[in-house]
């Protein structure tokens, strides 16, 4: 197959359904050899007797591409690395890493049991960072082989993230962790050839069927807004070499729509060149607020 990804291997993460599976299956129309992982849970996380990553490669091949089913748990360090075993002894080789797994327990935060936070930033922020690792760690050695390679990951974070979400504490700080995950990466990485940026998206997936339901399509023009598959070519060009140069970048991906977002920057200050009172601080704090923009809204407000 030819493409802007032939002859990359490419591993996506959580990849039997959703935004996983949009994914694997544009990179694979890209040429792109496909490592498809998915634990095959259900939306909460838990043991589900499916095998969707199997059907997404199935699906892959049917079509003339290459690929894979990987099955393992990515927040634990063995299947993180057997992720990365998979496509060196399969391709013998690795490009691109697509952080994508997850899965929601939303709860108020006075109902958000330890459990339930522990599982979804288990899965979320460490099912980001050790598959993250363990790729950074294969692509260190090559660069230091000689062998420099044109690395990517693209890692999935979440309007949640960036503003925060009503009764989604947890995930909100999972994905506001990749957001800062995505930034030390990249300053870290780029030494050994690796690019890292994050989407922040919006589609209609089964973590957010309630949001975005069939009925958002546009039956003018047939373009549903909210199909995964709008947010996969954004994803398709940062996994590949023509996406070279942009690194520590947050995009949110909707529909048509692709935004670079701007985090957080110095906005008005004052400097007194000597210790407040508090009753001074919080006077000039109030004059800085006023100058200042407002914060968007938290998601669900």
């Amino acid at each position: 197959m030819s493409g802007i990804c032939a002859g990359r291997v490419v591993v996506v993460t959580g990849a039997g359904r959703g935004l996983g599976r949009a994914h694997a299956l544009a990179f694979a129309a890209e040429g792109a050899r496909v490592v498809v992982n998915d634990l095959g849970v259900g939306l909460d996380g838990t043991p589900d007797a499916d095998s969707p990553a199997a059907r997404v490669a199935d699906e892959i091949r049917a079509a003339g591409g290459h690929a894979v089913a990987h099955a393992a748990d990515i927040a634990t360090a063995a299947g993180a690395a057997s992720l990365v075993t998979a496509a060196l002894e399969t391709y013998g080789r690795l490009d691109t890493l697509v952080n994508n797994a997850g899965f929601l327990r939303d709860r108020m935060l006075v109902n958000l049991d330890e459990e339930d936070w522990d599982a979804v930033v288990r899965v979320h922020l460490k099912g980001h960072f050790l598959p993250l690792r363990h790729a950074a760690a294969h692509w260190r050695a090559e660069a230091k082989a000689g062998r420099a390679p044109a690395a990517r990951i693209v890692n999935t974070a979440s309007g949640a993230g960036l503003l925060g979400s009503l009764g989604q504490g947890n995930y909100s700080a999972a994905k506001a962790g990749i957001v800062a995950l995505t930034l030390v990466a990249a300053a870290e990485l780029a030494r050994y050839g690796v690019q890292v940026n994050a989407i922040a998206p919006a589609a209609r997936t089964r973590m957010t069927e309630r949001t975005f339901a069939t009925t958002m399509a546009a039956p003018a023009t047939g373009f549903d807004a909210m199909a995964p598959e709008n947010v996969s070519p954004l994803v398709v060009w940062l996994g590949s070499a023509a996406s070279d140069g942009v690194t520590g970048r947050v995009f949110e991906a909707e529909a048509g729509r692709i935004t670079v977002m701007e985090g957080w920057r110095p906005g008005p200050t004052a400097d007194r060149g000597a210790r407040w009172t508090p009753s001074e601080a919080g006077e000039r704090a109030r004059k800085l607020l006023a100058e200042a923009e407002p914060p968007g809204p938290v998601y669900g407000t």
